[in-house]
């Protein structure tokens, strides 16, 4: 997006971009500029290391981090950056992404990273939008009329339901 980017959606490798894809949908529903790039914490340390450090001094709000396997990247941005960090696990052949999930959401003390589902990557992007909107009232009527949206479309599919009976 062209202005600037509120969210930085970062991963650990270019194969969990699939995965990633749906919190650059979402931000882009809102119409919330975004940055998106690969930061890998194990292949490179110091990459990740000034990423979040200046995270912060670049105007980002938030940000989104997916990572797979050992999944050490949200958790090392949020010990190093001021933001909010959502993680995002992003499921791996060999445990079905528990343990990526284990090891974004057991961060100690001090150290807090959000965390959603295995491949929750869309509601990584609704949580940055809803952290956003705190301070945005735009985007806080907007996420009030997405909600409104799933209601009607759930009520919409419940009345075809019992049409059917």
């Amino acid at each position: 997006m062209d202005k600037q980017a509120l969210v930085a959606i970062i991963m650990g490798s270019d194969s969990d971009k699939p995965v990633m894809d749906a919190a650059a949908e979402v931000l882009e529903q809102f119409e919330i500029p975004y940055r998106y790039t690969i930061v890998s914490a194990h292949r490179t340390p110091d990459r990740m290391y000034d990423f979040a450090k200046s995270a912060h001094l670049k105007g980002y709000k938030v940000i989104i981090a997916g990572a797979g396997g050992a999944a050490h990247l949200p958790g090392m941005v949020a010990a190093i950056s001021p933001l909010p960090v959502i993680g995002v696990p992003v499921q791996s052949r060999a445990l079905s992404g528990w343990d990526s999930l284990l090891s974004i959401a057991q961060m100690p003390g001090g150290v807090p990273v959000a965390t959603v589902a295995v491949n929750g990557a869309k509601n990584a992007g609704l949580l940055a939008v809803q952290i956003l909107s705190t301070s945005q009232p735009n985007l806080l009527d907007k996420m009030i009329a997405y909600k409104e949206e799933m209601k009607q479309e759930v009520l919409k599919k419940a009345g075809k339901m019992g049409e059917e009976k």
